[in-house]
């Protein structure tokens, strides 16, 4: 059986970080994945996808560091989905745990732009 997710967008803000239970560092942050396509009449369409990530750890300490609200970037993971109830209403949270993460785009913190640096990814 395989559970893997890749996903290339955008950070919706930046990252949130927090101690787990047991201490360990976790970030969770949003990513914006876009589809285009034109339909049977040629107009243009957009849809945006809005993913939760959860890294652990290192993770979580180097997601923290360097990655910032809008920034380009690569996540790759695994899904995991939390059930809850709530009084008579039963609610669902799917969540990608992340594995690894490249950023495929920094920001200069002096500059407002973003600088594609395609030969100096960031594993993180």
């Amino acid at each position: 059986m395989l559970n893997k997710v890749m996903l290339i967008g955008r950070l919706g803000k930046d990252p949130e970080l927090k101690n787990g239970p047991d201490g360990t560092l976790v970030a969770k942050f949003s990513l914006a994945t876009d589809r285009h396509w034109r339909d049977e009449v040629g107009e243009k369409h957009t849809e945006t996808e809005w993913h939760r990530i959860v890294a652990w750890g290192k993770l979580a300490e180097i997601v923290g560091q360097f990655m910032r609200k809008g920034q380009l970037v690569y996540v790759e993971g695994r899904l995991q989905t939390h059930s809850w109830k709530q009084g008579d209403v039963k609610h669902h949270r799917t969540e990608v745990i992340a594995e690894h993460a490249w950023l495929l785009e920094w920001k200069n913190e002096t500059e407002e732009s973003a600088h594609e640096r395609p030969t100096e990814e960031l594993p993180l």
